[in-house]
């Protein structure tokens, strides 16, 4: 069975106050998009399709990719403005069996949670990869009274990546624009659209704590202390 990775990078990053896209900031010498696609090139995957804004194309294949040589990268597509029609983007140029998916702003994913994620999905179909609270969660109301405290062992923090059987994904894809619900339907990951779009639930794989998403400038701070230690 063959497998490919969609690493998505077409964000903006508002929220980093950055002048330059925070998944082309660089720590230790290096983009933050070098390290997951490190992560992927030395992990099981056959091939990596990145997803990046349309003016960034031309500068992730020259800066990043060649510049590196990153030889599983088989195409760089330029994305939406939605992080679900990236990936769509993203799984058009996709031919394998099997489908990652990553945030391009996670950069401490490692090879082998990535060899895991794989074993896994070529077993369940649909894997969520995540770590178990370690908080209280609360579910409140529109004025923020709380409603609900859910037991916190079956609440699960959603990471990337997340993996599915090709034919699922296209499938999930398709019926979302059978449906027509793009412009009203916003999922916020892949294990949401495939369980709506095709009622198949993900099987969640325990990742880890150390594979944040970059957000703001503390994490940042955070990914050097990683990488450091």
């Amino acid at each position: 069975m063959s497998t490919a990775a969609i690493v998505l990078a077409a964000g903006q990053g508002k929220r980093m106050n950055s002048p330059v896209k925070k998944q082309y900031i660089e720590i230790a010498g290096r983009p933050l998009l070098y390290y997951p696609l490190k992560a992927f090139e030395e992990s099981c995957v056959d091939a990596v399709v990145v997803v990046a804004s349309a003016e960034d194309v031309s500068f992730v294949r020259s800066d990043i990719i060649e510049r590196f040589g990153f030889g599983k990268v088989s195409a760089v597509v330029a994305g939406s403005d939605e992080r679900f029609r990236s990936v769509r983007c993203g799984l058009e140029v996709v031919t394998q069996d099997y489908v990652l998916i990553h945030d391009g702003a996670r950069p401490m994913i490692t090879a082998l949670l990535i060899d895991r994620c794989v074993a896994e999905v070529e077993r369940e179909g649909a894997v969520a990869v995540g770590v178990r609270s370690k908080d209280t969660v609360k579910i409140v109301d529109e004025g923020l009274k709380i409603c609900e405290t859910p037991p916190r062992e079956q609440i699960w923090i959603a990471q990337t990546p997340q993996a599915f059987s090709r034919k699922l994904l296209s499938e999930a894809y398709k019926k979302l624009e059978e449906l027509g619900r793009a412009g009203s339907y916003i999922p916020t990951d892949d294990a949401m659209l495939v369980q709506d779009m095709t009622g198949v639930k993900a099987v969640m794989l325990e990742g880890d704590y150390t594979n944040i998403k970059v957000t703001t400038p503390d994490d940042l701070d955070m990914v050097e202390r990683i990488l450091k230690n």
